[in-house]
């Protein structure tokens, strides 16, 4: 008592607090027994509310920790639940979710708390987002089997229920979706829907269990056997036996059953009267999830019913007979079905067209039959590779298509797919495989397409493949190419100007311009005649956008022949200016037309009717024109270097240049490439290899012309080295014949 008086003493002294007191009082306190009492009554009022918060804090302790179970409890009720489970709030951003809605899309809580709906499943059926609307709005909605597309081609089935929860004040807050998976039961319904079907077959049918007791048969097979179901479930397939085939033949069937899980073969059985009749007989070994055979399914077919006949002639109809699998006809059957799944589920397909990298020489080696090995080799390996969904089909020959289906909605998703697809059989296929026990090795090239829906033919995918496959023989072969509309546009545009060239031909379109050679006096000794096409009101074409073409198509035999013929016409109208009858004349000869068979007669022709002088005509040859066949070359080269025609080789250093060719060669001049010319002047390597190309040309007696001569430095080294002659813009660009001739003075 004596210390609480004491700090009344105290808090009297304290004016500050004095004058509260007085405010909430309405007088002074100034007695140490008035501030006693206070004190007192403060002291008491503390305790009693010590205590209240004391049971306040156990009884919030006590629910806190029961409430705690009871949220352990829930969450781990919610978790275990066979149904994902996910709310959202009213304005459908997620709040919670379950761990089975979780793990069945791949995602954590993190993930997508807080985010909307439309961002956690972007690619929503319209049909979902009506329901959550609606649900969204207070409505209950429910379905027992639901299809859901997956990207890989496939489909899921769920159950989901999803209604409306309100708080306690009964406002709508949101909405609570539940779903399960029911794939695995939709897929074991389909399979015995599939199977009970199958078991009502035209073919006798018989399942048994892993030691061959029988389980169950079919009505077939009680037709074609006379066995009723009851006399013969329970006993073996010995009740069966002819005894046409000895005990050899039924251990090495039950051999192949366990090695290979499967055996097909042709067998004589009896029937209950009996009788003995031909099957043809198929079993098969069904295995569990562990990979233990649980039980036999055979199935019966009499070889001599017309049914069967029936079915040997549709399967010669739609599967190629060496490697069994579908053949032109099944392929563009499946790739119609292919292209309307992709239109209705937005997926992606390819196409892959494969060769088998020098399968003739196979052929042509070792026989037809070991191809025939190799063929149906890879057919399996191909069936080995691809997955469920996808097929493979034999085109003939060589060639296999693979289609494959469901590869994604993204279009380089399903481009990188495609390309790991292919990698996998470009692998399988490249083992070496054994043929009549020795080791082969092969390679494949394969071109890949894509298709979106019907976007394109059957027809039209096919050739884009085709178009990608010789991209990858090009590449070396053993590579996979894909098709690209930049590769159809090149295929286009070469089928165009090949078209042009065939008008261009009959209507005379092309013109010849030249280019004017010098020697080291700056005299005019002769010309290079360079083809132009002039299509009527346009611009003359470039040979080097044409010529490739005239090259593949044939075309250069009859635009060379034309080209023959007009270098004549003018050598003759150069015999009427005394200053221009020593010129010659050179003309680019192509391989085609060199290796024609009809060339040398052709040549002898031009000349005879033009009555031009051959002496003054120089054909022009690439190096590698010569050396493709060198003995063939060499001796058109002399037939008709005996009409007094010279040789050159252009662009002499860019090819293989071999030395001893070269001195076989019946040649009177070599052309330096341009290339070599262009940097002779900072070029160290550049001079080296033109000094080099002089000296080698004067030792064998042969004048040495440089193309591409554009500077007067250029042309100064190159004749004080030596270099017979120039060609270039230093001296003149090709120029028209007319404008040719009235140079000549």
């Amino acid at each position: 008592m004596n210390t609480r008086l004491s700090l009344a003493s105290t808090l009297l002294s304290h004016r500050l607090l004095r004058r509260q007191l007085r405010r909430i009082f309405g007088r002074e306190i100034t007695a140490e027994g008035e501030w006693a009492e206070l004190l007192e009554a403060v002291n008491d009022a503390y305790h009693e509310a010590d205590r209240e918060k004391l049971l306040v804090e156990n009884a919030l302790e006590i629910n806190a920790q029961e409430l705690t179970e009871a949220n352990v409890k829930l969450r781990l009720l919610i978790d275990n639940a066979p149904a994902g489970i996910v709310m959202l709030d009213s304005e459908m951003r997620c709040i919670f979710a379950s761990r089975r809605w979780l793990q069945d899309r791949r995602v954590t809580m993190q993930d997508i708390v807080g985010k909307s709906y439309d961002e956690i499943v972007p690619e929503m059926a319209k049909h979902w987002k009506d329901v959550l609307l609606r649900c969204q709005a207070g409505a209950t909605e429910s379905c027992e089997e639901d299809p859901i597309p997956q990207a890989d081609g496939s489909v899921e089935w769920i159950k989901w229920e999803i209604r409306p929860w309100h708080e306690t004040n009964g406002v709508l807050s949101g909405i609570i979706v539940m779903s399960e998976d029911i794939t695995a039961r939709k897929r074991a319904e389909d399979q015995l829907r599939v199977a009970a079907v199958a078991f009502q077959s035209r073919d006798g049918m018989m399942v048994t269990d892993a030691n061959g007791v029988i389980l169950q048969v079919n009505e077939a097979f009680t037709a074609v056997t006379g066995y009723l179901p009851e006399e013969v479930i329970g006993k073996t397939p010995r009740i069966l036996r002819s005894e046409k085939q000895d005990a050899a033949f039924y251990r090495n069937m039950w051999e192949a059953l366990a090695h290979e899980g499967c055996w097909t073969g042709d067998i004589w059985n009896r029937r209950k009267d009996g009788g003995v009749y031909p099957e043809w007989l198929s079993i098969s070994g069904i295995k569990d999830a562990t990979g233990q055979v649980t039980h036999y399914l055979g199935i019966y077919s009499d070889i001599r019913e017309p049914k069967e006949a029936e079915r040997r002639i549709l399967e010669l109809a739609f599967y190629d007979p060496l490697t069994g699998l579908p053949n032109r006809r099944l392929l563009l059957d499946r790739l119609s079905h292919a292209q309307i799944n992709s239109a209705r589920d937005h997926q992606f397909g390819a196409l892959l067209l494969l060769d088998l990298d020098d399968f003739k020489t196979l052929n042509d080696t070792r026989g037809h039959d070991v191809g025939d090995q190799l063929l149906i080799e890879v057919a399996r390996r191909l069936g080995n590779t691809l997955r469920e969904s996808d097929s493979a089909a034999r085109l003939g020959g060589d060639e296999f298509v693979i289609l494959l289906e469901g590869l994604s909605k993204d279009q380089a998703a399903a481009a990188t797919k495609a390309e790991t697809i292919a990698e996998k059989i470009r692998a399988a296929v490249s083992r070496p495989a054994s043929l009549n026990g020795n080791a082969h090795y092969t390679t494949p090239s394969i071109g890949v397409t894509l298709f979106h829906g019907h976007g394109e033919t059957a027809d039209t995918l096919l050739r884009q493949a085709d178009l990608a496959l010789y991209q990858a023989k090009d590449a070396g072969r053993n590579a996979i190419r894909f098709y690209s509309p930049r590769m159809q546009a090149l295929v286009d545009g070469r089928a165009k100007i090949e078209t042009g060239l065939r008008k261009a031909i009959a209507n005379e379109e092309f013109v010849l311009h030249y280019q004017p050679l010098i020697d080291g006096d700056g005299a005019l000794v002769g010309a290079e005649a360079l083809l132009r096409w002039q299509p009527p009101g346009q611009e003359l074409i470039s040979p080097s956008t044409f010529i490739p073409v005239a090259e593949e198509s044939g075309l250069i035999v009859p635009i060379g022949f034309w080209v023959l013929e007009s270098v004549c016409n003018l050598l003759v109208a150069l015999e009427d200016n005394p200053a221009a009858r020593q010129l010659r004349v050179s003309v680019n000869i192509s391989a085609r037309q060199f290796h024609h068979a009809d060339f040398v007669d052709e040549v002898k022709f031009a000349l005879q009717q033009s009555g031009a002088r051959a002496d003054r005509l120089i054909f022009e040859l690439t190096e590698s024109l010569l050396l493709k066949n060198i003995d063939n070359a060499i001796q058109t080269m002399v037939m008709l270097k005996e009409t007094g025609i010279g040789f050159a080789i252009d662009d002499f250093g860019v090819g293989y240049s071999s030395l001893a060719y070269l001195k076989r060669l019946p040649l009177d001049l070599i052309k330096i490439d341009r290339s070599f010319v262009r940097d002779i002047v900072d070029s160290a390597d550049d001079r080296a290899i033109v000094q080099a190309i002089v000296s080698l040309g004067h030792s064998l007696g042969l004048l040495v012309v440089a193309e591409g001569v554009e500077t007067e430095e250029q042309r100064a080294f190159l004749a004080e080295h030596g270099c017979d002659a120039f060609q270039g813009f230093l001296f003149s660009r090709p120029v028209p014949r007319e404008e040719l001739l009235r140079g000549i003075k």
